[in-house]
């Protein structure tokens, strides 16, 4: 009966025909777990506005495709490039430092253009490039195996904004974190059936470029998806812009003052989110590293898949509870981050069990889960609608521009010592660095 009353009192913006019917009964139901899971009543407005539309599902199963496509290049193209073209670790590092470098360029560019043209375009037109990847396992030489891997990089950066941006005009504020849980768990969900895809493929004994070549299915599928999704907006009073007008017009003392925090505090994040990214490896790394315990590929694409079951469960596991925050993203984020990228250092050190590894990349795993959940939603609700492409833009452009960095330091930590002790020991300082800077940001409203 609560949810008929629900349904009666929303506003539909279509016919209601048996399928708007369903689709709304499973949203409205969806939702009204998800708050008993959490412990927490929904409010009148998210009865009205369920944020699993049928547009949010769109945009997350197109994050589910590509994860599914591209995911699969990243776990096979460190062994593809090292193994099979024979080039040396730091040409890998050179290769993901050029995806990451120049892809920051990209992100910018696509959040701004986002902006102007229109975000569903632009992450339509950057999703369509990102099959580069996949040709990558075509390539012949380390060089353009490089080429071909970084162009669908830069493609993917491109995207990210817009897509993300999407995201957040579609869903209330209250309700981003749930939103951007869900697209994060179906994102690394992908992820996690292409790394288990991979595995068993390559058990079986699949070449690597017949790999390559399966992984463009998922990637088009992703476009197609992502095209279906329709451009329109929920109306809600913006927070950000009524204190950005109260502190100028009126002179209200507490709007200007909560404006100036949400200011400090997306400053802060951009340096912390930066910061993070100088330790944020590729995970070809730790791929590589137990490819080299344990001789087998398997298990060393068997890492990737652990990584990314954790990731998924914990992007579900934010996105629905509402304790979540600054904090909790410094701590359970980049802290635990820091902490695990110190714990590949010991486990490689002391040459002990290589199934040691498993643990240390679950609980990697789990920081890249509350930072690809919380991050977004925060930028999402401390800077303008208007704004949103640009912001997003920020967050992508500052992340890839330390992994740029941080990738190159990897691999010539790894050429200098041929040890992977320095290599993970600068990656965890530079971690727990930013949860610092994180943690000393100021509280702002939309945390309590």
């Amino acid at each position: 009966m609560k949810v008929a009353s629900a349904l009666q009192g929303r506003r539909f913006r279509e016919p209601l025909n048996g399928r708007s019917f369903l689709l709304q009964l499973t949203v409205s139901t969806y939702a009204r777990k998800t708050h008993i899971m959490s412990g927490t009543n929904p409010t009148t407005s998210e009865l009205k506005n369920p944020w699993l539309t049928r547009d949010v599902l769109f945009i997350c199963l197109s994050a589910c495709f590509a994860d599914l496509g591209y995911q699969a290049v990243l776990a096979i193209f460190p062994l593809f490039l090292v193994m099979n073209l024979h080039a040396a670790v730091w040409v890998f590092a050179l290769a993901t430092a050029i995806s990451y470098g120049p892809g920051a360029v990209f992100a910018l560019i696509g959040g701004r253009m986002g902006d102007r043209y229109g975000h569903k375009k632009i992450a339509i037109t950057g999703n369509l490039f990102i099959p580069l990847l996949s040709l990558a396992g075509l390539a012949a030489t380390p060089v353009a195996a490089v080429a071909l891997f970084a162009g669908g990089w830069w493609a993917r950066n491109f995207r990210s904004p817009p897509r993300r941006t999407l995201m957040t005009q579609m869903v209330l504020r209250a309700n981003r974190r749930k939103a951007f849980g869900l697209l994060h768990a179906l994102d690394i969900g992908g992820g996690f059936l292409a790394a288990t895809g991979a595995m068993i493929l390559i058990w079986g004994g699949t070449p690597l470029k017949i790999i390559f070549l399966i992984t463009i299915i998922p990637l088009l599928c992703s476009s197609a998806v992502l095209a279906l999704v329709r451009n329109r907006k929920v109306e809600e009073p913006d927070v950000a812009e009524a204190g950005e007008k109260g502190s100028a017009g009126a002179g209200n003392t507490a709007d200007g003052a909560a404006h100036t925090g949400r200011r400090t505090l997306y400053r802060r994040l951009l340096w912390a989110t930066g910061l993070y990214g100088f330790s944020s490896f590729s995970f070809g790394f730790p791929i590589l590293t137990v490819d080299q315990a344990t001789g087998s590929r398997a298990l060393a694409v068997l890492a990737y898949v652990v990584f990314f079951g954790v990731s998924a469960l914990t992007g579900l596991v934010v996105g629905k509870f509402n304790k979540f925050n600054v904090k909790a993203l410094a701590l359970a984020g980049y802290l635990a981050g820091g902490i695990g990228a110190a714990g590949m250092a010991v486990v490689s050190t002391l040459h002990g069990s290589a199934f040691l590894f498993y643990p240390v990349v679950a609980l990697m795993g789990l920081a890249l889960g509350v930072i690809e959940t919380l991050e977004p939603t925060i930028i999402s609700l401390i800077i303008p609608p208007k704004k949103t492409g640009r912001g997003m833009g920020a967050l992508t452009a500052t992340r890839s521009l330390g992994l740029f960095c941080a990738n190159i330091f990897m691999g010539v930590l790894y050429n200098i010592h041929a040890s992977w002790v320095w290599a993970y020991g600068y990656a965890a300082i530079l971690a727990i660095v930013a949860a610092g800077i994180l943690l000393s940001a100021p509280p702002v409203e939309f945390e309590s």
